[in-house]
């Protein structure tokens, strides 16, 4: 595990269903991953998780295993619901993807070459022409789209060999964009990476965002059901009481695994 992102998820973190979650608040977040860009050496990968993502990972063992060495933060209502059942409050913070990644780039007042990576080839064009005028003094390279072939990308690492970046924003949805960067992304391409899902789409304008009401409530998945029913309804209908379902079954088992771990270490 990267000692930098070790020292994140142990020193301010709240277990969902075993997987260390951030619990930092916005502020300190910010300030903290801008420091992690500082770094001299290492590289942090950064995961933005939902509901839907957590349930992903109780049948997904490498998606599991990668979200574990990264640095993960909450994303979404369904986050706040598990941490006030197992841990008797809400996360400190929303810290969604949509809304922090555009923050963090205004936070961070040193130039930074950003590459982008993932969507369709006018959408990621539009999204770094929007990221350039929303923050200006840094840099904005698009690496490639998303359709390349995953599994032999030599022309894309090949590019990331050769542009040095210090921050790699890879926006292929779950979990293929995580498992890509993990395999593909090495600690000389970029000090960060951030895999951030359908960010691409919502800051070219392709998605329009819900009403900042509707934000604000944290119902935004409601507004995004309502938008594309057909595509949405079964990760909603269906997934919201299975994530409840599945909360409930961790609260109320984690006494026994604690015990079960500390019996396997005695022996």
């Amino acid at each position: 595990m990267n000692l930098i992102a070790n020292f994140a998820v142990l020193s301010s973190r709240r277990t969902i269903f075993d997987l260390p979650v951030c619990d930092l608040g916005w502020d300190d977040a910010l300030v903290f991953i801008n420091e992690l860009i500082s770094m001299p050496v290492g590289q942090t990968s950064i995961s933005f998780v939902n509901a839907h993502n957590i349930l992903m990972t109780l049948r997904d063992s490498e998606y599991r295993g990668i979200l574990a060495q990264n640095l993960v933060l909450p994303d979404g209502i369904g986050l706040n619901i598990a941490s006030q059942i197992e841990h008797g409050s809400p996360f400190p913070a929303n810290l969604n993807g949509t809304d922090f990644v555009p923050a963090l780039l205004t936070f961070m007042e040193q130039p930074r070459r950003i590459g982008l990576i993932g969507g369709r080839r006018e959408v990621v064009e539009a999204a770094a022409a929007n990221f350039h005028r929303h923050a200006p003094w840094h840099e904005f390279v698009v690496v490639s789209d998303g359709f390349f072939d995953k599994d032999n990308p030599v022309a894309i690492t090949s590019e990331l060999d050769r542009q040095k970046f210090d921050i790699i924003i890879v926006g292929m949805g779950t979990p293929l964009q995580e498992k890509w960067a993990a395999r593909h992304i090495r600690a000389d391409h970029a000090r960060l990476v951030l895999t951030v899902g359908a960010l691409f789409d919502f800051v070219s304008g392709s998605i329009p965002r819900a009403p900042k009401a509707v934000r604000m409530m944290r119902m935004e998945w409601a507004y995004r059901l309502m938008q594309e029913p057909t595509r949405l309804w079964r990760r909603y209908v269906l997934g919201i009481p299975l994530f409840l379902y599945f909360v409930l079954q961790y609260r109320f088992t984690r006494r026994g695994r604690i015990l079960g771990q500390s019996s396997t270490y005695r022996h």
